[in-house]
Formats: C-alpha cells, structure tokens, sequence
C-alpha cells in the first residue's frame, strides 16, 4: 500500500462526503471529492487514486454506469472501485459487483470498522460472484441501461421541440419588431434629414453647437445608426429563412472593398492604423450583388479596425485560386456549393490585433455572438474593442454562401499584450 493513498469518494450528498474524508484524513488518506459521475470520471483520469468509493443513487450517472464507464478509461481498469451505497435490497450488491465494482459497503457506515474495510480493499481484498450470478445481473443491467437511454432520448427530443418552438418564437419576434421599427425610423429619418437642411446656415458657416441645426444633425446621424442596426436584424432574418435575394451581375472586388474602406476611414477618427491593399485590381469580375459584397467586407474591415490596437496594421490582398488546394488551406467545401477544380476568388483580410481563441473561431459566425463581455459593451464601429449585436460575421458568412463561397478565419489564439492577429479569408467562385 502506498505511504498516502489517494482515495476518491463520489456521492451527491455533501454530508456523507464530509463524514467520510474526516475519517479517512485521520488515517492518513488523502480524500478527492466528486459531487456526480462526470466529475468523477474527470478526476479520476487527471489523479489515478489507489482506489474509489462509489455512491450509486446519483443524478445524472449513476454508480453503475459511472463504474463501468470507469473501467474503460486507460490506467483505471485495475483500479479497485467499492460501492458504498443505502441500497440494501435484495441483489445491490450482485448489481454493483456485475457493473464492475470489487466491493460493497451499505450505508450507513460503521465508522469503527469502515476505515479497516478500505485499508482491506487497498491491500488486495475482492469481492466475486459466480458466473451464473454475473450473466443474470449483467442481463438485467443491460436492460436497465436500455430503458434508461431510452427514457433520456424522449427527454432530449421533448427538450429539442421546446428549444425549436422558443428559436422560432424569438425569431418571429425579432423579424415583426425590426418590421415594426422601420416605418417610424424612416419617417423620423426624414423629417430629420428636411429640418436638417431647412436649417443649416445658408452662409457656409459652421453650425452653432446646440442650434437647432445641429441638434437636427445629430437626430439623424443616430436615426442613421438605429436604421443600420434594423437592417442588420432583418438580413439575419432573411438568412435564417433562406430568403435573402442577390442582384447578379459583374463585381469588381477592388472596386467593393476600397467603398468599404472609404466609408469605414479609420484615420479620419481618430484610429492610427496602417492600411494595405494589394493584389485586387489584378482579380477578374465575379457574378454577384455588389451591394450585399459591399457590406461582407464592411463587417469584415470593421472588426480588424476595431480588434486592431493604434499603430497596428491591416492587409487586404487577393488572388485567384484554380483549384480549392492552391492558396492558404481551405476547408472542405460542401457539393451543392463547390465543384472540385473550380475557379475563385479568395480575398484575405489580415490584421494585427489581438486575435481570436481557437474555441471562438467557429462560433463567432453564429449569431448573437459576442466575445467580449457585454459589460463593457461599446457600439462604436472603429473604436478600439468597439463591440456590436453579434450580427456582422452571421451576415457575411450567409451573404457569401449564398454566392456559393465560404469565409473562414485564422488565428494562433487570443492575447491583448501579443498581438497574435487573424486572418479572415472570403472565397467567391468565378464561375
């Protein structure tokens, strides 16, 4: 026996567990505590105890199934595993030892003799039945499991419907409210935009700060923004439903992407950012809508300038890839949007900001994603760390899809201090 074993002791109750580590501490145990299976079997694999107390009443896995998921795990399947357990009915134990436990111990312990129980059981001590025993429980056991599975399968359908019933209520609701918003944002818009004009100083002079001219600049510059996050709401609505219509014809990239830059003008406020183009006056027309383009590389730039600290830079570069294998590593495309050998497009938008964690990298493409903590929300386009609804990499990702592309990104990970950039590719076929 080791000089001081490792035990783990799983149960539910915090009351037993408590009991029992005072116990064996006094003997000389060092006692690991796991409140459920799962944290069971995690710290089992990460300790390798010299043995496990197991409870079987638990929710989630039982004592049962947790044993035998246990017994499969590399460096355990020796390890002795005793069932220390209130059922006390007639075959419990045959149960626990067919399930893969070396011993039973009912509750409630004999606090004199339990200590000397598992000092017997970690010096080699076994409990056994007979074949006959073992192939009649495991029969049962096996029909146990069974009715279980199939019990938390009609859980997890029923919970399926309900999630399904609730996505589909929250996205009718989002899809009315931005309907119902767009009729008063465009009447204040342009109520706005006329008392705009009728007052702004027909001399050329500036506009006397809080003058009604510039109060009524300022209404419609936000007016402006309300309208932008609107859009945003609707065009993920008409992704979701498979809806969203493109206006085919000849789209220079260059052509899309600089009016995506012009329009973001970062060193026109108050960013320092280095700004590179290359490779895109080169690149043939592509058959798309260059509205709904236009706005894919405006999300894209916006988040570089906005995940890019001051004195960092951006490159914008293209190239025309012949087969889906030339050119960085692009993922497996699906048939109904990528014919081996095809002609595209790739543009690749690379920064020097802090980068995204791998965990982050698909999910930032969902919907509603955010990465930063919404508690230090900033709805600035351009500011540095400026945040938003989660929308922009959603509506890029369906607006290229449904130009039969695919967008991707690539980063080494997340670190403010670092630096370690992304890569975000866009790919387009020209065919």
């Amino acid at each position: 026996m080791a000089a001081q074993p490792h035990i783990l002791y799983i149960d539910d109750d915090p009351t037993n567990r408590t009991l029992v580590n005072r116990l064996l501490s006094s003997y000389n145990f060092i006692v690991l505590e796991a409140n459920n299976g799962i944290e069971g079997l995690q710290l089992a694999q990460k300790h390798r105890p010299d043995l496990v107390l197991m409870d079987i009443s638990m929710p989630g896995l039982d004592g049962y199934e947790t044993t035998t998921r246990m017994r499969t795990l590399a460096g355990l399947a020796q390890t002795p595993i005793v069932a220390v357990t209130a059922h006390t009915t007639k075959g419990a134990r045959e149960m626990a030892l067919a399930a893969g436990c070396d011993g039973y111990i009912p509750k409630p312990i004999d606090i004199d003799q339990f200590p000397h129980q598992v000092i017997a059981y970690l010096e080699g001590r076994r409990e056994t039945i007979s074949t006959d025993e073992r192939e009649h429980y495991l029969g049962k056991y096996s029909q146990k499991l069974v009715e279980r599975l199939e019990s938390k399968i009609l859980e997890l359908e029923e919970a399926n419907q309900r999630l399904q019933k609730i996505d589909k209520l929250k996205s009718d609701f989002i899809t009315v409210a931005a309907h119902e918003l767009r009729t008063p944002i465009t009447l204040v818009y342009g109520y706005a935009r006329l008392l705009q004009k009728k007052t702004a100083p027909s001399d050329g002079n500036l506009i006397e700060h809080g003058s009604v001219a510039d109060l009524s600049t300022r209404i419609y510059y936000s007016v402006h923004r309300l309208s932008d996050v609107v859009n945003d709401i609707l065009n993920i609505s008409l992704i979701d439903a498979d809806e969203m219509r493109l206006e085919q014809k000849p789209v220079y990239l260059s052509h899309v992407v600089q009016a995506a830059l012009n329009e973001l003008d970062p060193n026109k406020n108050d960013r320092t950012l280095q700004i590179s183009v290359t490779g895109l006056d080169a690149l043939p027309p592509i058959k798309g809508d260059e509205r709904r383009l236009r706005q894919v590389f405006w999300n894209i730039l916006s988040n570089a300038i906005k995940f890019t600290p001051d004195a960092g830079s951006i490159l914008i570069t293209g190239w025309v890839a012949p087969q889906p294998e030339s050119g960085p590593a692009i993922p497996e495309f699906r048939p109904s949007t990528w014919e081996s050998g095809q002609r595209s497009v790739v543009i690749m938008v690379q920064d020097s900001g802090i980068g995204i964690d791998r965990s982050d990298q698909q999910d930032i493409f969902e919907r509603f994603y955010i990465i930063e903590d919404t508690a230090y929300h900033s709805s600035s386009k351009i500011a540095f760390k400026g945040g938003g609804l989660g929308l922009g990499l959603p509506i890029a990702k369906g607006i290229v899809e449904a130009h039969g592309g695919r967008i991707w990104v690539e980063s080494q990970g997340r670190h403010a201090k670092d630096s370690p950039g992304s890569k975000f590719y866009v790919l387009l076929p020209l065919d």
